[in-house]
């Protein structure tokens, strides 16, 4: 594959806000200083928020055409995450992402399959391959119910 450019821009617009855009992109998105630090904002996507959610996203896509190409059938796919922020020799981080996917499968005799590429897939996210954090995958397979008539 080639190289790629992501273009994103941003605009400040009051206090401790601004908001990104892409070119290439419809939605734009308002960005803040979390308020866990000085003047933060609540309620607003900040930085940590996009960095968990673009490590979550990745593992999301990734796992998708893995279990395409695996021909893995499945109901649904969730996914909390969380990002842990530290103070690291005098310097804040995100040490660590805990992903913890709740897959949905039709058939018992998949679990096994399903998990591998759960496992792979956070292994070939190419974010969580481009990060220094940990990333600590907690996965959880159910089996769809069957409909009663």
């Amino acid at each position: 594959m080639e190289e790629h450019i992501y273009n994103v821009d941003l605009h400040w617009k009051t206090d401790r806000k601004g908001e990104i855009s892409s070119p290439e992109l419809d939605e734009k998105i308002e960005v803040a200083t979390p308020p866990e630090f000085p003047k933060g904002i609540a309620g607003i996507w900040s930085p940590e928020h996009l960095y968990t959610a673009a490590v979550n996203s990745c593992f999301m896509t990734t796992f998708l055409a893995i279990a395409e190409n695996s021909k893995l059938e499945f109901e649904s796919l969730s996914c909390p995450a969380k990002g842990k922020l530290s103070k690291q020799e005098g310097k804040f981080i995100m040490s660590q992402i805990v992903l913890e996917p709740v897959l949905t499968i039709y058939n018992e005799e998949d679990k096994e399959k399903a998990e591998k590429i759960l496992f792979k897939a956070e292994k070939a996210c190419l974010i969580t391959n481009s990060i220094k954090a940990e990333v600590i995958l907690i996965p959880k397979i159910n089996l769809a119910e069957s409909l009663v008539s």
